[in-house]
């Protein structure tokens, strides 16, 4: 699943791409996308909701917080209005999910088989240099474990967000996120540090390859338990998943495969610049001893065990 940096890189261009524009038709290819992993059977009016309620609308622009993006949706002022905007209060939820991508394009070009959802845009105003300038947002999913909602916008730790994404904790790359209530609860936790990473709700953003590659920079064992670990060691794992997950938005996140691209169909390269995640059985770029693999909570965890020791409880 895309982490922080991926959607994070696909939040960009969606945003200089589709800011300012009018939503003004879309159409909803598989009624599947509106539904969630657990929730496929979608009723016939859904599709239809959905279409009525995004058309007509103003992007704003498009935010992230973790791994949950949105499009901030807007009363078009329509010609002749110059009243002030009111606040938004509706949002254009996209989750990515293992394979989503938005990707734009002209209206003439050709629909990827995987298209799930395509979304018409006409981008300035009556009698602007841009009047009439069209283009297309296109939601395609080889996969559909991801999904799009519109959702109303509620405060949460600091700043609006969709209603579903109101328990997300703010992530280390945003204005709202607090390093010193973030290491507080982290050194509450009682589980295994790799685990607590995980959790949205403490740190949002970090995924399975980051929290990898965080834990290794800092030098702690994935089995460490946070309430037994120094606190100085604990904003290590912190500030060096801040720093990680910045080296890799730098070069466009990380790609494995083809399913994650950014909105013009590029890949990201910070694969070439793991340290340890992916890397079990190879030698740590270190100290050369052999990368090991274990599973921690279902999920596959890299780790050094001469770099990352294993923790010593009496």
């Amino acid at each position: 699943m895309p982490e922080l940096p991926e959607v994070e890189s696909v939040r960009v261009g969606v945003h200089e791409w589709t800011a300012g524009t009018t939503i003004t038709g879309a159409e909803v290819i598989d009624p599947r996308i509106l539904g969630t992993t657990s929730q496929r059977r979608i009723d016939a009016s859904a599709a239809e909701e959905f279409v009525a309620a995004v058309t007509g609308r103003r992007i704003i622009g498009a935010e992230r917080r973790g791994k949950f993006m949105w499009l901030t949706l807007g009363e078009d002022p329509g010609v002749g209005q110059s009243a002030e905007p009111a606040a938004p209060e509706l949002s254009l939820l996209v989750h990515l999910g293992m394979s989503g991508q938005l990707r734009v394009h002209n209206a003439n070009d050709s629909i990827h088989k995987h298209t799930r959802a395509i979304f018409r845009l006409e981008r300035g105003s009556a009698g602007s240099e841009t009047d009439g300038e069209s283009l297309q947002l296109r939601f395609v999913d080889q996969r559909i474990f991801g999904h799009l909602g519109v959702q109303p916008l509620v405060h949460a730790y600091g700043r609006l967000v969709p209603a579903s994404a109101n328990h997300i904790a703010a992530d280390p790359l945003e204005p709202a996120f607090e390093p010193g209530l973030a290491l507080e609860q982290l050194s509450r936790k009682r589980t295994v540090v790799k685990s607590a990473l995980l959790d949205q709700s403490l740190v949002s953003g970090i995924g399975n390859i980051y929290a990898d590659e965080a834990l290794f920079r800092a030098g702690i064992h994935p089995l460490a338990i946070p309430a037994r670990t120094r606190k100085s060691r604990l904003a290590a794992v912190l500030d060096s998943a801040a720093r990680v997950m910045s080296d890799a938005l730098a070069v466009g996140g990380t790609s494995f495969d083809a399913l994650y691209v950014n909105v013009n169909g590029e890949s990201g390269y910070f694969d070439r610049a793991l340290l340890v995640y992916g890397r079990g059985g190879q030698e740590c770029v270190r100290c050369g001893t052999e990368i090991e693999k274990m599973t921690i909570g279902g999920r596959g965890s890299h780790f050094c065990p001469n770099c990352q020791n294993a923790p010593r409880y009496r």
